[in-house]
């Protein structure tokens, strides 16, 4: 087993963790933005100090600058449009289709990164694709939900290309500049442009349990360090084809969790999809 496929697995569990606790955020009806600003500002605080105590050295500060720019405001809109979606649409659904961002990253690392891929990893980025489709079951028809569900597609198709953005440029980031002060720099204007959200994505049914909030934020953020940590290091060692698909499919741990914990439905198609998601990875690290 190669140190990538050890640190892609470490991100995998990591990510899908921080991404049922976007769930949670939903299910208590809390601040998007301050959710967004808690859980970035953690990271960069974390960040900035692991930075202080190594000493990390810069080579090339325009690239680093750049690339962070870039980087962090990919994941603000996705992160924001990822939470705002699962107001309208089922966990299962929001987690699979955001996950297709997966098509447009191989494609790109393969084109343009030059990526050597075998039959075997092949076959295993083919099960990650197919399992998403699958997972997708379960919308419901209803007249409420079809009206709600534009409204959330309109979030997920954006949290679908901002997301790929963001891999690409963490791929080029992890080759090319210190990954400590990339951390610091995306999670410290994540921040900044997140406290600028005010009271947008606010709704009625939002709570003022500002305690649990930053509880909550904290929390996610605490996950999201380590985990984007881990996927750095991943991207570092390893084809970005590879290391996405393996990383993308965190999700399924999003909707174990959602099942278990807020009992939404386990349908075959479901059951199906988690055997191809598991396939999928044993067959691109094995």
């Amino acid at each position: 087993m190669t140190d990538w496929y050890t640190y892609a697995l470490a991100a995998f569990f990591l990510m899908g963790i921080q991404n049922f606790l976007y769930k949670v955020s939903a299910e208590r009806g809390c601040h998007t933005g301050w959710i967004t600003f808690f859980f970035m500002a953690t990271v960069a605080c974390l960040s900035s100090i692991m930075w202080l105590i190594q000493r990390e050295p810069i080579a090339n500060f325009g690239l680093l600058l750049f690339l962070s720019f870039l980087n962090s405001l990919s994941f603000l809109v996705a992160t924001v449009t990822h939470i705002e979606s699962l107001k309208y649409l089922p966990a299962t659904t929001v987690y699979s289709v955001t996950r297709l961002n997966l098509v447009i990253v191989t494609v790109f690392s393969v084109f343009f990164l030059k990526d050597q891929l075998s039959l075997r990893q092949i076959a295993g980025i083919l099960c990650a694709i197919g399992a998403i489709p699958i997972l997708t079951q379960g919308l419901d028809k209803g007249k409420t939900a079809i009206s709600q569900g534009r409204q959330g597609f309109i979030y997920l198709a954006t949290c679908l290309f901002a997301s790929a953005l963001a891999s690409i440029s963490s791929k080029y980031a992890a080759m090319y500049v210190s990954k400590i002060a990339f951390l610091a720099l995306v999670y410290t204007i994540g921040t900044l442009a997140s406290a600028g959200l005010g009271n947008r994505f606010r709704t009625t049914s939002v709570k003022s349990d500002h305690r649990g909030t930053f509880l909550l934020g904290l929390v996610i953020g605490i996950l999201n360090f380590a985990g984007y940590l881990a996927f750095l290091k991943a991207l570092s060692f390893g084809p970005l084809s590879l290391v996405a698909s393996i990383v993308s499919m965190h999700f399924v741990v999003a909707i174990v969790l959602s099942i278990l914990i807020y009992r939404e439905r386990l349908t075959a198609p479901r059951a199906l999809g988690f055997m191809l998601t598991i396939l999928s990875i044993a067959l691109i690290g094995f």
